[in-house]
């Protein structure tokens, strides 16, 4: 596997395998329950948070899905598709989705999720996307603002039938 060294000392990048399952939802599990209590009522969050922080392992499988590594622990993860998040159809020509970012919340403000972020716009640049998409969680609206991305309104994602979760439509062209 091709590591990236671009990063702090001891903090290596690299492309997600479906070995990492376990290990991305151990992160998101970690993640989500504490990043996003101040952005959602607990009422949410209680039904919520066990279909967020289960990874994907089509997404982990795609090649566009990376891991960022602290030794052996990882402590931050996301990638990019051309298809739309939750169903599998091919989104506009060039453009791409922005999908399942999260960072270590013991880890955040090191710059893991700009280095992360940074990677997924060249490898999706490097594929020959010029837009990317993403649906943000109400609390990562300003990191992803700090990344160049736009506000295109809030929308509602369907997460099972009776479970809905805000979140806001975002783009960045690349």
């Amino acid at each position: 596997m091709a590591r990236s060294s671009d990063m702090t000392s001891g903090i290596t990048l690299r492309r997600a395998t479906p070995s990492d399952l376990g290990a991305v939802d151990a992160l998101l599990l970690r993640s989500y329950p504490r990043l996003l209590k101040g952005a959602y009522p607990p009422s949410l969050l209680v039904t919520a948070i066990p279909l967020l922080s289960r990874g994907n392992p089509a997404l982990l499988a795609s090649g566009t899905y990376f891991v960022v590594e602290a030794g052996s622990t990882i402590v931050g993860a996301g990638g990019w598709t051309s298809s739309e998040p939750g169903t599998g159809r091919a989104g506009a020509p060039a453009t791409g989705h922005v999908r399942h970012v999260a960072t270590d919340p013991e880890r955040t403000r090191e710059g893991i999720g700009r280095a992360l972020m940074a990677h997924i716009f060249d490898d999706a640049r490097a594929a020959g996307i010029t837009r990317l998409d993403c649906l943000s969680t109400l609390m990562a609206v300003p990191f992803y603002a700090a990344c160049g991305f736009e506000a295109v309104g809030p929308v509602t994602v369907p997460l099972r039938p009776g479970i809905e979760f805000p979140a806001v439509r975002m783009h960045r062209s690349l």
